[in-house]
């Protein structure tokens, strides 16, 4: 493979820059090179276009990138493990000549051969592991639109041929470890010792390094992910600075120096050698907890940070994290807000079978996103209750097809009673292996959970089934998943966006209700749902939409005094003829409503025209629930 240019030696070799610093730093013990290294990375990823050129773990095939280079990562963090000690700094001798030379330890998984362990100069230094996965329910427009954006050349290397073309993670078994290039990934034969091993008494996972021709093959390894059916790479991330401010359920993006190692792979068996014939009392992991933390690095490798960037909205068409860094995108987007929003709720009420009061709601609902919390209360949430559904032509899943197109994150849940009681849907605790196992509800902020209420039958709900149903009512009411930890829950704040499904009246809470009326004769259903666009849409229509999503639910949103007055006269007069027609309930709804429906325009605070076109929203609405109720009787 062509050598890069060397203006991209950043990128093709990230330990380089570091070696060379940390040499200038032997002759200046004040010169602060550690943190000179992280502004060297971060300084290049911030020049135009520089983020697209790194590789990035989620496009491109393990075994066609290269070891020892800067890559990225867009990931979850699903698990936090136990920090680690390692050799920051140690001392080599070369064993003809017995010159001692410093070696960094920082950002490597193993060492040089030569060690010198009685060397005065070891300096001890502590790491954080977090265990990331793919973002859950991450949709295919996403990750397209970050493939498409980037300029990353890779090519598989020289010095081995891949048995498959293109093989990617998606395909990538338990034969992955035959697959990795062995000449690329060896620098020494015989055995080395990784920068933390030989500090038994501290390191909580400690790693050796052993001939190619001892490596055994993987046992199988659960990767945890928290949806059924991901695919995609796992990554053990190694972070040396600031790791307190990073949360479990993050969503980020990592720029790291990679490391696949297939030494690695066999550690879990020497350490199950070593630990079978060693006191138990002394031994300090189980042996299912040496095969989590130290998976086999054909299948989960791992990634010294450097950087990373929070995604809060993971739109890839934004140009920017925040809106407000970005004055001239901001203004010209909401310029056409008003425009866009006409168009969206055109698609929509066809998407409802022609019920234009539904897609309204059903707009309010996707803008919607917890912004704060009062106690226990979570602000700005607005579940959606979408009654009335026809249950034949599988009209509902047509629908989620629809939401997948419009947001970056989603899962959809049939609530069959098979779900229900065989489904883990709250993270567990697995002491043996230290480890949270994963649960279909631990999800990204801003994930659309998409709850298929038709799909329920008839039967009983065992004991997990009234578990999983509690806690889909728990994220419902408070936005909160309790993580279950055996002797103890840990309550776990959440922002998912949940759409309720349902023939009558769901059984779960929500924030509002709406019951569709189909402007589409039974009959016709089948020809009408073929009809309905859901990809054949122009992706730059699609696009306006996700990014009238996206923004939309970042505006700020404030009541002026006036308007507050105004709000307070108005509930006054409603009340006066009748007390019972509103409830304070009832004005926390519409005061609800008016802002989604500021927000939804392009509005950052709520005037007198949108204020009362709230109120007759909300007026329409609940006509039609008495309509609904009188012709249905008490529906269950």
């Amino acid at each position: 493979m062509a050598a890069m240019p060397s203006t991209h030696n950043w990128i093709n070799n990230p330990l380089g820059v570091v070696e060379e610093l940390f040499a200038a730093s032997q002759n200046n013990p004040n010169s602060g090179w550690e943190a000179k290294v992280v502004e060297i990375f971060r300084g290049h990823l911030k020049e135009k276009d520089a983020h697209s050129l790194v590789p990035s773990m989620n496009d491109i095939p393990l075994h066609y990138l290269k070891p020892g280079s800067l890559v990225k990562f867009r990931c979850f963090l699903q698990d936090m493990f136990d920090p680690e000690f390692y050799m920051g700094v140690y001392e080599t001798v070369d064993p003809s000549s017995q010159t001692k030379v410093l070696r960094c330890g920082k950002y490597k998984d193993v060492t040089e051969c030569g060690v010198d362990f009685n060397s005065r100069n070891i300096v001890t230094s502590e790491r954080q592991t977090f265990y990331c996965v793919p973002v859950p329910g991450e949709n295919s427009w996403v990750k397209e639109c970050y493939a498409n954006s980037s300029q990353a050349r890779v090519l598989p290397s020289t010095s081995y041929a891949p048995n498959r073309q293109k093989r990617s993670y998606e395909d990538d078994d338990m034969d992955g470890m035959d697959a990795q290039p062995q000449k690329q990934r060896e620098h020494h034969a015989g055995v080395q010792i990784t920068p933390d091993q030989h500090f038994k008494g501290d390191a909580r996972r400690k790693e050796i390094e052993v001939a190619p021709g001892n490596m055994a093959s993987a046992s199988h390894l659960d990767l945890n992910f928290p949806l059924p059916d991901e695919k995609g790479p796992s990554c053990l991330i190694k972070v040396y600075e600031d790791w307190e401010s990073f949360k479990l359920n993050d969503t980020i993006e990592v720029y790291g120096i990679l490391s696949v190692n297939p030494a690695l792979s066999a550690l879990a068996e020497d350490k199950d050698a070593s630990s079978s014939l060693a006191d138990p009392s002394e031994v300090m992991e189980t042996t299912e907890e040496q095969r989590v933390h130290s998976p086999p690095a054909s299948l989960v490798p791992r990634l010294h940070m450097l950087y990373a960037k929070p995604l809060a909205q993971n739109n890839p068409l934004l140009p920017c994290a925040t809106l407000q860094d970005n004055h001239a995108f901001l203004s010209s987007t909401l310029s056409e807000m008003a425009s866009v929003r006409g168009d969206f709720h055109a698609y929509l009420t066809h998407i409802l079978l022609g019920d234009s009061l539904a897609a309204e709601y059903l707009i309010l609902h996707l803008v919607s996103s917890v912004y704060a919390r009062r106690d226990v209360l979570p602000l700005g949430k607005f579940t959606l209750n979408l009654s009335g559904c026809p249950t034949m032509s599988s009209y509902t899943e047509c629908l989620y097809k629809v939401i997948q197109q419009l947001v970056p994150y989603s899962f959809y849940l049939g609530m069959s009673l098979e779900n229900m009681n065989l489904m883990r849907m709250v993270p567990k605790k697995d002491y043996l292996a230290n480890r949270l196992v994963s649960g279909a509800l631990q999800l990204a902020k801003n994930t659309s959970l998409f709850l298929d209420e038709t799909q329920l039958e008839q039967g009983q709900l065992d004991a997990t089934g009234v578990r999983n149903v509690t806690a889909l009512g728990n994220v419902i009411s408070w936005q909160k998943v309790d993580y279950d930890f055996n002797y103890h829950q840990m309550e776990f704040p959440c922002n998912i966006n949940v759409l309720v499904a349902s023939e009558g009246r769901s059984l779960l809470p929500s924030d509002c209700q709406i019951h569709l009326q189909p402007q589409v004769a039974p009959d016709h259903m089948d020809e009408y749902l073929t009809s309905i666009p859901i990809n054949v849409q122009t992706s730059s229509q699609f696009n306006k939409f996700r990014l009238y999503l996206s923004v939309a639910r970042q505006l700020d949103y404030s009541i002026s005094d006036e308007v507050t007055k105004l709000v307070e006269d108005d509930f006054v007069d409603m009340r006066k003829d009748d007390p019972q027609s509103i409830s304070a309930e009832d004005l926390h709804r519409m005061l609800i409503v008016a802002r989604l429906l500021s927000l939804s325009l392009g509005h950052t605070s709520l005037s007198r025209d949108i204020w009362l076109r709230a109120k007759h929203m909300e007026i329409q609405r609940s006509c039609r629930m008495e309509q609904h109720k009188s012709i249905n009787g008490n529906e269950p």
